[in-house]
């Protein structure tokens, strides 16, 4: 199926996202934490082969310090209701947005406000983020803030480590995930691992050269499941399921273990490392 123009419609929802918000004003949201820029060699390609990868500047950014929680969204849809559950347009969310409400605006019960948010779309994930001045995060600075645990910046390095993460990937999903508030990494951003997957702004071209996405393209090999080839690190297993399915979906598209959380650029002041 063809997907419709990615940034095309993204314009339409920060429009009405911006229409929508009180004058002079923007919702507060959750807390965020600034994270410093810095040089990273990301697990996909990023120089003009896909044997090796360029390390890339990431400029400072703030982040959510948890994904966005189910109460958090049905406060944003009681506002904004043209992205209730059945007011939503079939273009922006599939059937199954919001599947695990009791009702447009009931949540299942008095736990799931704590939970994040999942079986939201791309669309309305750019919406309420936009709702308080914020944006999904690309895929680099994703990824960026990921690979630290509890003390290092970076422990993708660490063996043990990764198995653990992917012990996290390789269960079932339940029927529900845990509540927010995992333990922080160095950054002080919590569960970017182990409680779901998190939409990123660029999802559609995790897999897609630049100069590829135009119809017809006979370089085949840029697209979907065999652009795991140009993975850097093939250790990095739980890090590509990630990919993969994101790379599968469509903007509309929801599922049961798919929420979000924002990001917005640093405010004009220095950021002090973490401990």
């Amino acid at each position: 199926m063809k997907r419709f123009p990615r940034h095309a419609l993204a314009a339409w929802v920060a429009a009405l996202a911006a229409a929508l918000a009180p004058a002079g004003a923007l919702a507060q949201g959750g807390a965020y934490v600034v994270l410093p820029g810095g040089t990273f060699t990301s697990i996909l390609p990023q120089g003009n082969t896909p044997e090796s990868s360029a390390p890339v500047q990431v400029p400072a950014f703030a982040m959510r310090v948890e994904p966005v929680t189910a109460g958090e969204f049905l406060a944003f849809v009681r506002r904004h209701p043209e992205w209730q559950r059945g007011r939503a347009p079939a273009l922006f969310a599939d059937g199954r947005y919001l599947a695990g409400w009791a009702g447009p605006l009931e949540l299942a019960d008095a736990a799931a406000a704590q939970r994040p948010v999942v079986d939201v779309s791309w669309f309305a994930a750019q919406a309420y983020c936009e709702s308080e001045g914020a944006r999904l995060p690309s895929w680099i600075e994703w990824e960026y803030a990921a690979a630290a645990d509890a003390t290092r910046t970076d422990a993708r390095g660490d063996a043990g480590w990764r198995a653990r993460i992917l012990q996290w990937y390789e269960r079932p999903s339940t029927a529900q995930p845990a509540a927010v508030g995992g333990e922080a990494n160095a950054y002080g951003v919590r569960d970017l691992h182990g409680l779901i997957w998190e939409w990123v702004d660029d999802y559609n071209a995790l897999f897609i050269a630049g100069d590829s996405r135009t119809q017809g393209d006979p370089d085949r090999l840029k697209f979907c499941g065999a652009g795991a080839l140009s993975v850097i690190d093939r250790e990095s297993y739980a890090v590509l399921m990630r990919i993969a399915l994101l790379s599968s979906l469509n903007a509309a598209d929801t599922t049961t273990n798919l929420g979000f959380r924002c990001v917005r650029p640093a405010p004009g002041v220095p950021h002090e490392s973490p401990p």
